[in-house]
């Protein structure tokens, strides 16, 4: 092996090992956090105890029962149920339990919450749950992309001029999350002027057929997706055109134009193209983000998917879904900061080479 393949071998080996200990680090702090330190193992097992009391106490069958046959009976059903549930293990032992499960995808099943076929794996609620998030989030940012791509260079053309003030002055709308205009949109378009859904995902009862069951979904979209471009998209663009104008005024910019170059040839060699890298890196974080789910956004548009499922479970203390999310989260991240990190790796070998 010559010593280029080596390095870049080493370089490889290195950053796949320090991402899996990142992720299993946040790991094991989700389950540290998402179980209170055991605090959460109390609440259940009160509650546990709570229920079965009530049961007990209400059954007329049992009312036969003397106080101590009861004692005796809730003492077994809770017994039962704190072993059914794991609770009968120290929290610290059960947390390196999780972790290891957790790290091999092994992300058991839900104390309480149910996918929509009905099934309590924990891996199951999440696909289940994924795809409309992925669905919703992923149609925003890409028309977020290419909107502020477009617009941003269009304003570095014309720096000073009218749209470029234009957008300077509406950046701040920005400052109000999107869900802010979600819930002014749902007023306007939903409840006065009655010609968009007010949440959800598809009309009730859905449409059997696919064509109409994608045309209702694509109506749901719509009063989300504009909440979202309200919001961001004048912020979006400012950052844009700000990050060309710098590239702008590079040197071999000003060489390129010195010598007669079209300016759509300077702006696609000189200024796209060396400003394409980092613009794509946040787009790909951005995006692996915003499939975990916005959960306000969520919320307001009664949209079921991860945000939603996130709040849930953390609602309902349902600490097997919440270290699920985060595992989901945490390998989609670490494996595109991987492959983006080969890419600039094979594209600068300066990175690899440890450059100074």
């Amino acid at each position: 092996m010559d010593r280029g393949r080596y390095r870049f071998a080493k370089y490889v080996f290195t950053r796949a090992c320090s991402l899996l200990l990142v992720v299993i680090m946040a790991v094991y702090l989700t389950v540290l956090i998402a179980g209170m330190g055991g605090y959460v193992d109390q609440i259940i097992k009160n509650d546990i105890l709570y229920n079965i009391g009530v049961e007990v106490n209400q059954n007329p069958a049992y009312r036969s029962l003397t106080p101590t046959e009861r004692r005796e009976l809730m003492d077994k059903m809770y017994e039962q149920a704190i072993r059914a549930l794991g609770l009968d293990t120290p929290f610290e032992y059960r947390s390196y339990q999780y972790l290891i499960q957790a790290i091999t995808l092994d992300l058991g099943r839900a104390m309480y919450l149910t996918s929509p076929t009905g099934s309590s794996s924990v891996r199951n609620i999440i696909l289940e749950r994924l795809p409309v998030t992925v669905l919703l989030f992923t149609t925003i940012n890409m028309i977020l992309f290419f909107m502020s791509l477009f617009f941003g260079l269009y304003a570095s053309r014309r720096y000073g001029g009218k749209f470029d003030k234009i957008i300077i002055m509406l950046s701040p709308l920005s400052s109000i999350p999107g869900w802010f205009y979600g819930i002014f949109l749902i007023i306007v378009f939903a409840s006065i002027l009655h010609i968009l859904p007010y949440g959800g995902l598809v009309d009730v009862p859905p449409p059997q057929d696919p064509l109409n069951y994608a045309i209702s979904v694509l109506k749901h979209m719509v009063l989300p997706v504009f909440s979202w471009l309200i919001s961001y998209s004048f912020i979006q663009i400012y950052v844009k055109r700000t990050f060309f104008l710098m590239f702008s005024q590079e040197d071999y910019v000003e060489l390129a134009r010195a010598k007669g170059l079209p300016s759509n040839v300077i702006e696609r060699r000189y200024i796209l193209r060396p400003t394409l890298p980092p613009i794509m890196t946040e787009f790909a974080l951005t995006l692996i983000s915003s499939w975990m789910g916005a959960i306000v956004t969520e919320r307001v548009f009664n949209w079921p998917g991860i945000g939603t499922l996130f709040y849930q479970a953390a609602t309902m203390f349902d600490s097997p879904v919440i270290i699920g999310e985060v595992v989901i989260y945490a390998y989609l991240l670490a494996v595109t900061v991987f492959i983006l990190d080969m890419i600039y790796a094979l594209v600068d070998p300066r990175i690899r080479m440890g450059a100074k």
